[in-house]
């Protein structure tokens, strides 16, 4: 089997694994609550952190299409660890606040160029029809990543809720030797001679292409909801009175399912085809927000998996929707689009909806998010699939 991986996927794997095998998303809430912080605040550090990343996300694309995706995600991966490290020796706000602006710029120095490596790794050998396929098995490979984190970190737990921090550490260098180890593509290669006035220039042709901004946009929306919907996933888990020790043991099972569901994403948008896809992927999310708001008890936490399950297929299907129109010279900053697109949403209802929480209730912030998503999306859809009626579309930005 691994003779007929394409070149670079064992690493990618790898930076998947030391991104998602996250020993700290369990009990992370509960960790900030130990050292003090409300909802508000929590929901705060995490605009922050998407402050961080929508500052670099756009200049971190453009450095992987003239620098080389491998170097970035080099440095991605050292500030990463880099992050944890602080996190692991802080207890206070303003040291959470400098640990999420260091991680948040390793994520973006990480996020759309692994993709962009992938892609263009399967370019390389003719195999871009591929891409769905392998950009799934990588994902599920993180959310199984995510899943065993959730046993592991539940674990390391009982000892305090600071260990699983000290572990991560280790997890997230990983990361870094097989970045170093990746090899540029070398049709990749010729991104290069690029200049940005070139790559800002490709970016706006991008935006006056109704169909491609449509691609990017339903993608940033999902990418968003998806986001918030972990977020509240554990203040669920409370109000409905799951035991805290459990909360590992569902944490894994909801990020086994978007695995699986991940892993044969490309077989069920074959099945359906990419329009009715689309369509129930916006309409199960947003009914995954409704029904959450009205239902919360043990019983729903079954909603939740089925949120989970959308998830799972969502995150490969829109960004092959994105990849096949995209031009190499600057696949990494097109989809550093979608990625800065995602983190703005976030930061800019983040603290709302921990407002909300804080001031209403956590079913009235769900609630909102639903009904915000349901619209937003469908509006960014249309261009779509108004288009997907008449037989696919054709647009392109002069792919190479």
């Amino acid at each position: 089997m691994l003779k007929t991986l394409p070149k670079n996927t064992i690493q990618l794997y790898l930076i998947k694994i030391a991104k998602w095998f996250n020993l700290v998303m369990p009990i992370v809430v509960l960790f900030y609550q130990e050292n003090g912080l409300s909802m508000s605040e929590i929901f705060m550090l995490k605009s922050i952190y998407s402050i961080a990343m929508v500052a670099t996300e756009l200049p971190s694309g453009y450095l992987a299409d003239v620098w080389g995706c491998r170097k970035t995600l080099l440095f991605g991966a050292i500030m990463g660890t880099f992050g944890i490290l602080i996190y692991s020796l802080s207890g206070m706000f303003s040291s959470f606040v400098v640990a999420e602006i260091i991680l948040g710029i390793g994520f973006s120095f990480v996020s759309g160029a692994d993709s962009a490596m992938l892609y263009d790794s399967l370019k390389a050998e003719n195999r871009e029809e591929e891409y769905i396929k392998h950009e799934g098995r990588i994902t599920s490979s993180g959310n199984f990543a995510e899943a065993l984190a959730g046993v592991a970190g539940g674990l390391l737990a009982t000892i305090s809720l600071r260990t699983p921090y000290y572990f991560q550490i280790v997890v997230a260098a990983i990361g870094i030797p097989a970045a170093y180890f990746l090899q540029e593509p070398k049709h990749a290669l010729e991104r290069t001679h690029l200049k940005m006035k070139e790559i800002l220039s490709i970016v706006k042709l991008t935006y006056q292409q109704p169909e491609m901004r449509s691609a990017i946009m339903i993608s940033s929306f999902t990418g968003a909801a998806t986001l918030t919907y972990a977020w509240f996933v554990q203040p669920y888990f409370q109000k409905a009175g799951v035991p805290v020790s459990v909360f590992g043991i569902l944490w894994t099972l909801l990020n086994l399912t978007a695995g699986v569901f991940s892993m044969y994403a490309y077989r069920i948008e074959r099945l359906l085809g990419q329009r009715i896809t689309l369509l129930l992927i916006v309409i199960f999310i947003s009914l995954g927000f409704v029904l959450t708001s009205v239902e919360i008890s043990l019983a729903g936490i079954a909603i939740l998996f089925g949120f989970y399950m959308i998830r799972g297929i969502a995150t490969p299907v829109l960004k092959d929707q994105i990849n096949q129109f995209t031009d190499s010279k600057v696949r990494a900053t097109i989809l550093s689009i979608r990625n800065f697109e995602i983190r703005i949403i976030f930061a800019a209802v983040g603290p709302v909806l921990g407002y909300l929480t804080d001031t209403f209730s956590l079913q009235t912030a769900l609630l909102v998010t639903g009904i915000t998503y349901f619209v937003a999306a469908m509006w960014s859809i249309l261009p779509f699939l108004k288009k997907t009626k008449k037989g696919k579309s054709h647009y392109s930005l002069g792919k190479s």
